[in-house]
């Protein structure tokens, strides 16, 4: 009788940051992520995995199916060729280094990418695009400090996020909280949504063919449409059953 090969969920690694925090007695950094990356990745089929931003963690993508680049502080503007800008804040050079290794892991293995919020930013800047460091609130891009605002995205037809979210050349209402956005488009990479300002709200790589990569500037884990998230664990399962 053969043996039966136990098809196991996809493994997906979660950007984490290193923030001083605290807990019960105590006052230390620590690696952390909002939880609700986690249960929305659970919730889809997917195992979570923190990956905490220090050197040589790109070595783990080997054992992942995919990736999910996260929110968080500024990248630094430096690794765009400007000077910081007064709002420009929580920057991390060590976390900007161990992401910018993950990513690029990510994609010579063929691993599907979801980037979201920072995660668009880096995905931006790694292909040598540049970001405004403050935008205007006038479309409603950054709500009160610690909450989520709503506004809407006009999405490209024909394009991966219009299949995933079913709005081919329509609007839909994103959670939102980011100061920051992409300025000059990165090599290689395509806009795919927009907010009624013009700002680019999610990007896709040109000449990607089946292969998952799609970032968003707004925060699908913040709200209750899982289907992003679904769609990359969906992605990440087919990558591993095709793997050898």
């Amino acid at each position: 009788m053969e043996s039966m090969k136990v098809r196991r969920q996809p493994v997906i690694g979660l950007t984490a940051y290193c923030e001083d925090a605290r807990w019960s007695h105590w006052h230390k950094p620590a690696v952390l992520l909002p939880a609700n990356y986690a249960e929305m990745v659970a919730a889809a089929g997917g195992i979570p995995v923190l990956l905490p931003p220090v050197p040589g963690i790109a070595a783990a993508v080997d054992g992942l199916d995919g990736v999910l680049l996260t929110g968080g502080g500024d990248i630094d503007p430096d690794r765009y060729g400007a000077q910081p800008h007064p709002a420009t804040s929580r920057v991390s050079q060590e976390r900007d280094a161990a992401e910018l290794e993950v990513l690029d892991a990510a994609v010579a293995a063929g691993t599907p990418v979801l980037g979201v919020c920072r995660g668009m930013q880096l995905v931006n800047v790694a292909r040598g695009g540049t970001l405004c460091q403050h935008v205007h609130n006038d479309a409603g891009h950054t709500p009160s400090p610690g909450t989520f605002g709503s506004h809407p995205v006009r999405i490209a037809d024909g394009t991966r996020l219009a299949v995933i979210l079913g709005a081919n050349g329509t609007g839909v209402d994103v959670p939102t909280a980011h100061h920051q956005a992409i300025d000059r488009l990165g090599d290689g990479l395509v806009a795919t949504a927009w907010a009624e300002d013009g700002v680019i709200e999610a990007v896709e790589r040109a000449g990607a063919g089946e292969e998952f990569f799609v970032a968003v500037q707004w925060h699908p884990e913040a709200g209750d449409d899982p289907r992003l998230i679904k769609a990359l664990v969906a992605a990440a399962s087919s990558s591993r059953a095709k793997a050898p």
